[in-house]
This record gives C-alpha cells, sequence and structure tokens, in this order.
C-alpha cells in the first residue's frame, strides 16, 4: 500500500476533477491486482473478457464462449444470466475455476430472451464483467417436447390411498359420473356422483370437486352441497299430499339414505355457472311392493368454481312425471310398465348456438326427455303443473331404445353441439361392467336424432349406433369395464374431450371387492370425415402431438373390434402393417393400408382410423405410443402401436 503524504497539486478543493482522481486510483491500486469494480467494465487491471458468443441454441439450452486476455490471478470464472439484463455473480452462474471459459446451460424456457455475460473474480479484488449478449431460445416443437415426454405415473389400483384421508393423492381415483367445465380462471372443474372405494366420502359433503390445468393432474378440492337442501322435504311432501298421500316417513336428516347423482356444469356467461343435480328419495310411494318414490333435479349457482362455498341453491328444477294419473300401485318389479314416465335424474344442460337454454335428463323409463329453459332463471319455460296430470311441460321425448318399453337399458344423456348437429351420446346397459356408449345426432336440439345406421331413435325407437366405448382390455392388463355415463367437452381451441369413469373388472387378484375401483379417465375425442366421434382407446395424458410419420405405422399392433356384446370384455388381436403396404396378420391379413400425414388418418382395409399420440397405459414403464380409433358400420376399432 503506497501512503499518500502530499498531493502537491495546487488545485482549489471545489476543482478536484479527473486529473487527482486518477492519481488517486494509480496510488491506490496495482497493476497485477485491481482492487476497482464498475459493472460497465471490461477489464480488471489488465484482465478482459470478450462478449459471449452463442452457439448451438435451441429451444432449451445454449452453449456459451468468451476470452480472457490480460494477466491476473482469476480465482473463479464463468457466465451470469438471466431474463433481465442486470446481471452478477450474485444471481445465476455457470462457474468453473479453470479450463477454458465455455460452459452450456439446459432447462432454459422456449421463446425467451436471455442475457449473459461473462465474469472473473480476481484475487483480492472485485469482479471482472464482459459486455452482455442477448439471445432468444427458439420455440419449442411438438418433437422436442415429445422427446422429453414422461408419461403419468399415479396407479390405477387406488385402493392403497382410497381411504378419505389420502384424498390429496386421489388425483382421478373415486370418480363417478364426472361432469368437466372450463372456468374462466383457465382451469377444468371436474363434478362427480357421491360414490367412493368403500364409501370414504360418507360424511363429507356432496358433489365433490377437483381442478386440473392440463387434464392429467387434478387437485381434490372437496363439496360443492354440505347437506341435503331443505327444499326436498317441502316439495315431496307437497306434491304426496296433492296425490292423497300422507307425509313422507323418510328421515331427512340422515343424507345416508339419498342419491346425490350425477350433476351438469355449464359455464352459462362470464361470472355465471349452473349446476344441474340429481337426488333420489329412499323407499316407495305407497309402502312395500309398489313403485320407488320420485327423484328430484335441482339447480345451484356460482360466480367462481374456485370457491366452494360459493354455490347457492336455487330448488327445484323437475321431478319424476307420470302418465298414469294417481294409479301408482304398480309392482317394483313391473319394469316394463314403471308408474312414471320420466325418471328426473341425468340433467344435461346446454346453451344453443342460438342462445336457447334446454336440459335433457332421464333414464330407463320411456326414455330421454327433452325440455326447454328460461336463460335468466334456468327453471323450465313453461309451468309444469302436477306430475301425474298434464305432464306435457315436462319434456318431450327425444330418445327411447324400444318404444313403449319402460325397460330401456338407457341412461346418462349428454348432449354436445358440433358443426351443425347436435350429438346426444347415451349410456347403455348396466354399469358394474356392461357399461358402454354410443351416439347419435340431429340438427335439431329436439330431435329427431338419428344413428350412423339411419336408425331414428326419437319417433321409431331402436339401439343407437355407432358404439363410442365399450368393456375392453389390451394384452398385459386388466382391462376396464363400466366406461360410460360420460361428459363431452372442448377446450376452446378445437380440441374435444370424452370423460367418464372406468371400473375395473371383478376378481381381480390381490384387489378385494375390485369392480368397486372407480377410477376417472379422460379421452381425446376425434371426428370422422363424415362428422362422427371417435373416442381414442388410451386415456389422455398430454402427449405431444409431433407429426406422425409413415414408417412408424411399420410393425405390429393391437387391434380391437367393438362389436357389441352384453357384459363382455372385448380383447385384441395383433396386426402387422407392412413396409409394402400390405396387412400380413390380423382378421385384416391380405388387406391393404394407407396413410394421410395431412390429417393423420390410416386407412386400413378400407375403414378410416384416426391416429393420435397417446399414452401407453400398459407398457411397463408407461411411454408414448400411436392409437387410432374408426368406425365400419356397427364396429368401431381401436387400436395402439406396440412394436
Amino acid at each position: 500500500m503506497v501512503k499518500i503524504i502530499d498531493l502537491n497539486i495546487n488545485v482549489k478543493y471545489n476543482k478536484m476533477n479527473l486529473t487527482v482522481k486518477y492519481i488517486l486510483a494509480m496510488l491506490f491500486c496495482s497493476t497485477a491486482i485491481c482492487g476497482c469494480n464498475d459493472s460497465d467494465s471490461v477489464a480488471g487491471g489488465n484482465i478482459t473478457l470478450s462478449a459471449p458468443s452463442v452457439t448451438n441454441l435451441t429451444h432449451s439450452s445454449a452453449d456459451f464462449t468468451s476470452t480472457v486476455k490480460g494477466s491476473g490471478q482469476i480465482i473463479k470464472k464463468g457466465f451470469c444470466y438471466g431474463t433481465t439484463s442486470d446481471l452478477s455473480i450474485y444471481g445465476n452462474v455457470l462457474e468453473m475455476s479453470s479450463g477454458e471459459l465455455k460452459s452450456s446451460l439446459s432447462n432454459l424456457q422456449p421463446s425467451t430472451t436471455y442475457y449473459v455475460r461473462a465474469f472473473a473474480t480476481i484475487y483480492n479484488g472485485d469482479p471482472v464483467y464482459s459486455d452482455v449478449t442477448t439471445f432468444s431460445t427458439k420455440s419449442e416443437t411438438a418433437s422436442d417436447s415429445l422427446a422429453n415426454y414422461v408419461s403419468p405415473t399415479y396407479p390405477d389400483d387406488y385402493t392403497a390411498i382410497s381411504d378419505w384421508s389420502n384424498r390429496s393423492e386421489w388425483n382421478l381415483a373415486n370418480v363417478h359420473d364426472p361432469s368437466v367445465v372450463k372456468a374462466d380462471d383457465g382451469y377444468y372443474y371436474m363434478y362427480q356422483t357421491d360414490a367412493s372405494y368403500g364409501n370414504a366420502h360418507i360424511g363429507h359433503g356432496h358433489f365433490f370437486c377437483r381442478r386440473s390445468k392440463d387434464l392429467v393432474n387434478w387437485e381434490f378440492m372437496g363439496a360443492t352441497m354440505k347437506s341435503l337442501p331443505n327444499w326436498i322435504k317441502t316439495k315431496l311432501n307437497e306434491i304426496r299430499l296433492g296425490m292423497g298421500l300422507g307425509a313422507s316417513s323418510v328421515d331427512f336428516t340422515d343424507d345416508t339414505q339419498f342419491g346425490f347423482w350425477a350433476p351438469c356444469v355449464r359455464k352459462v356467461k362470464t361470472g355465471l355457472y349452473r349446476m344441474y343435480y340429481s337426488i333420489t328419495i329412499p323407499g316407495t310411494i305407497n309402502g312395500i311392493g309398489t313403485w320407488s318414490e320420485r327423484c328430484f333435479i335441482g339447480m345451484m349457482e356460482n360466480s367462481d368454481p374456485s370457491n366452494l362455498d360459493g354455490w347457492i341453491d336455487k330448488g327445484f328444477v323437475l321431478t319424476n312425471a307420470s302418465d298414469k294419473g294417481l294409479n301408482y300401485n304398480v309392482s317394483s318389479t313391473d319394469y316394463a310398465n314403471c308408474y312414471y314416465k320420466w325418471n328426473a335424474i341425468d340433467p344435461s344442460y346446454i346453451i344453443t348456438p342460438g342462445g336457447d337454454h334446454w336440459l335433457v335428463y332421464g333414464s330407463w323409463n320411456s326414455g330421454i326427455a327433452a325440455v326447454e329453459l328460461n336463460a335468466e332463471t334456468g327453471m323450465p319455460l313453461t309451468a309444469l303443473g302436477n306430475p301425474w296430470g298434464d305432464i306435457s311441460a315436462y319434456g318431450k321425448l327425444i330418445e327411447t331404445r324400444t318404444m313403449g318399453n319402460r325397460w330401456q337399458a338407457s341412461e346418462g344423456p349428454e348432449v354436445a353441439y358440433h358443426n351443425g348437429y347436435y350429438y346426444l351420446f347415451l349410456a347403455y346397459d348396466e354399469l358394474s361392467v356392461a357399461y358402454n356408449t354410443r351416439v347419435v345426432r340431429s340438427k335439431n336440439i329436439d330431435g329427431p336424432y338419428v344413428g350412423i345406421d339411419g336408425t331414428d331413435v326419437t319417433n321409431t325407437g331402436g339401439d343407437a349406433y355407432p358404439i363410442v366405448t365399450h368393456p375392453y382390455k389390451f394384452n398385459n392388463s386388466n382391462g376396464w369395464v363400466g366406461i360410460s355415463h360420460c361428459a363431452i367437452f372442448d377446450d376452446g381451441n378445437g380440441h374435444w374431450f370424452y370423460a367418464s369413469q372406468g371400473r375395473f373388472p371383478a376378481n381381480v387378484p390381490g384387489i378385494n371387492a375390485s369392480n368397486a375401483i372407480m377410477m376417472g379417465q379422460v379421452r381425446s375425442i376425434r371426428w370422422t370425415s363424415t362428422g362422427w366421434p371417435v373416442v381414442m382407446p388410451e386415456r389422455y395424458g398430454a402427449v405431444p402431438q409431433a407429426p406422425i410419420s409413415e414408417s412408424e405405422l411399420i410393425g405390429n399392433w393391437e387391434n380391437i373390434a367393438l362389436q357389441y356384446s352384453y357384459g363382455v370384455q372385448r380383447g385384441s388381436e395383433t396386426m402387422t402393417l407392412a413396409a409394402d403396404h400390405t396387412i400380413t396378420a390380423g382378421s385384416w391379413k391380405g388387406g391393404l393400408w394407407s396413410f394421410d400425414s395431412n390429417t393423420n388418418t390410416a386407412t386400413v382395409n378400407g375403414v378410416e382410423l384416426l391416429l393420435q399420440r397417446e399414452v401407453d397405459w400398459e407398457a411397463s414403464p408407461r411411454k408414448a405410443t400411436i392409437v387410432y380409433a374408426g368406425i365400419n358400420g356397427k364396429k368401431t376399432y381401436w387400436g395402439k402401436k406396440v412394436e
């Protein structure tokens, strides 16, 4: 250190200038070790760093190189980087103690501007910095994303976490009859029937909600209804007294006796959401042996679905309507002559492109009914009247499986509008195993609805086709049954989805009551060239949709023909597509195949199959693969690439 005795410079104090400052700096600083610091400096003593050059730039990584000139005792060196230009060694750094001033950085965000500068820390001095270099990462392609894709890992057998205390881990465990709506906050909200493995939900409210940003990872939120609405008892006894019956003897304080089924939630407009829900009443109309007591459809509203306490009950909407007057003494086993014409469960709410509001509802009994609603109140547009008198206001028939027979084995209607048609999705058969989904369509919300084979299910009745889902089994798995009562929704960007529960088949080894496993399942929907929806066979896993090349199709596939068979899990066969466009194994052996990369459509033995990247849920570990779905008459085909 140099001690200054006298500068001996004849200047006035207020005129000390850069000359004096320069002398002071020279006296206090050594040429070998510099203690000066200036964030804009490019030199330390005689150390100079060049602005970094950026090479090998991708959507997520970059290489940096800088040069060091001069001499000095460098302790550490490297690069400072970030998304703002105020860079220093106290922020993000890539550090090295020896070797070239060269490094790589990964895990960058795509389409993002970054800043980088080189640094060197000098012995007994402040760090030296280079000038700042600016660069922008490339946009991430679907192929980039696919290369780094990680499949969902949550287990299908969730019995180990089925207890209520583990609900934060459920994801899509314990889901039944889901309804999904995309809200203003960007979340998808899912609501459901009260059902769970081991009845873990009992005592914790009703119509549970969970939410997700990506349709893969779901956060369980809780109940939207705390207890049985008071209006249920009031309305039931009002109807019973009008029918000449006494007040109900049901214990209305015991929620466990009632069924809380099949909510349907829609966004009406910004800041307004409606939930239509079903509540079934225990017991029979008039004692043992007569037909079951009625059900009710009610409605709640909310301005913000993230607020579970924001659901405000608006009360009674509909109840079961009968065309038999007061002749209610029908045996509870006389299904074909059920007392009720319409069953007030399974509501599906739709707002037409013209702004009309409709409720489609019903199950079994006579079929499915549609009733127009008041858009402002959400209640029936026409006054209902007594449900045992003139019941015309309770709706009109839009679908029946068998005209005049009230043993329908169809329920769970869901209506969606797409490209000029209203599509009516229906759940067929019993729900534990045989459940399968059908779809018909109409130009009008109230019908007539017609299947792909020309069957008019509104005016003449009949089985609906095509099949959308069916019990199935790919290799290396137990497969799934009970796949129906669906929600149909889109993301606002042209991508459509199907959500339902799936059940394990009975007697899966190692799982007690395996058929009671109810896993929520979301699948992608594609639309055929003739406008019919097909549902992808594998569940949605947010697999990046990188372009599919023809060469990827060559090899072995598992092919399933979803030809209807009551309660039977349809298994798969191996189908091989050869490089010369022939089919060399499977039921279509000897046929030809071709591929249209513009539409991701393969034509295999004359059948149009729509291709998509999805998760191979049966692989261990799970991985991305290519799947297909297609329709040929009354058969639907599902498949996935396995080799």
